[in-house]
């Protein structure tokens, strides 16, 4: 006790000191735990910006801004689509009743009708017709009930095989040898093999596609001409792929008379060389889809 007396102010001094330190070395540590802190989330912050640069697409960085970019196509694409659909116009079933369901009885009446009425304009074209022709509905042209929720499908089918028919017609084929379609129905168990295909339809985010398999005879312009027609088509036909082969000339089925080939050209004065140009009739097969576009979302 007497030394402290002697040397007060030396404790006192000495006492602030360690409290001086101590409130240092106390700063130090928040300090020191703010800036670990503080560096560990710019490394967090560090690593996500890598992870989405490393995106595909990446964002971007201050002069490129890959997301607004994106964002526009996107925009710009869906513009596309709704011009697009001008040219896909879905193709009007058959029948199709404003006021209400499609009965059985007004189906098996649309039905008659549009094979009778195709059957009647095949001559008008002079197209060749296999005896008969059910134009894929064979299953459904003897029936006057139809199996559960098979009207809308088949509706949609007749007013699509219509539609494809009209396109041969027009472009005056030789002879339709027949058309392919899928099963809708039960009642498709009970039709000819040859009438239905074993593919089914495709639904994307924007559309479904029904496929189709045409088979007929022609020369080369009205192969052409077909295609053309598909082509031209306010209905979403796309033409997948086209197979030909020789069919010869011979009688259709049907009893139609294969067109005569075109006249002989360049045909040089008498006694000249003739030089003749025999076109032969050939067997086609095309495989059409129907792009049905969903409604907007």
């Amino acid at each position: 006790m007497a030394w402290i007396k002697r040397n007060l102010l030396f404790v006192i001094g000495g006492t602030l000191a360690l409290g001086l330190l101590g409130a240092v070395g106390f700063y130090d540590y928040i300090n020191w735990k703010r800036n670990t802190a503080a560096f560990d989330r710019l490394n967090e912050v560090y690593r996500t910006l890598q992870e989405l640069i490393n995106q595909k697409p990446s964002p971007g960085n201050d002069k490129i801004n890959n997301i607004e970019t994106a964002n526009q196509q996107e925009a710009e694409l869906r513009g596309w689509i709704n011009q697009a659909r001008n040219y896909f116009e879905p193709i009007v079933p058959i029948p199709h009743p404003t006021n209400g369901p499609i009965s059985n009885e007004s189906f098996a009446d649309a039905l008659h009708r549009t094979i009778d009425q195709l059957r009647r304009e095949a001559p008008n074209a002079n197209v060749g017709l296999p005896p008969q022709y059910s134009f894929t509905f064979e299953a459904q042209s003897q029936r006057v009930k139809f199996a559960p929720g098979s009207l809308g499908p088949l509706s949609a089918q007749l007013g699509e095989v219509k539609a494809i028919t009209e396109v041969l017609y027009k472009s005056r084929v030789n002879q339709l040898d027949g058309i392919q379609r899928v099963r809708v129905s039960d009642d498709d168990t009970s039709g000819p093999q040859m009438d239905y295909l074993a593919d089914r339809p495709v639904t994307t985010e924007l559309a479904v596609l029904t496929p189709y398999t045409v088979t007929f005879r022609a020369f080369s312009p009205e192969i052409a001409q077909t295609l053309a027609g598909f082509a031209s088509s306010p209905y979403g036909f796309v033409v997948q792929s086209i197979n030909v082969q020789p069919a010869g000339a011979v009688a259709s089925s049907s009893g139609a008379v294969p067109p005569a080939p075109p006249p002989p050209g360049n045909m040089p004065g008498k006694g000249g060389l003739q030089s003749v140009l025999q076109e032969q009739l050939l067997r086609v097969t095309l495989e059409v889809e129907i792009v049905k576009l969903l409604p907007k979302k």
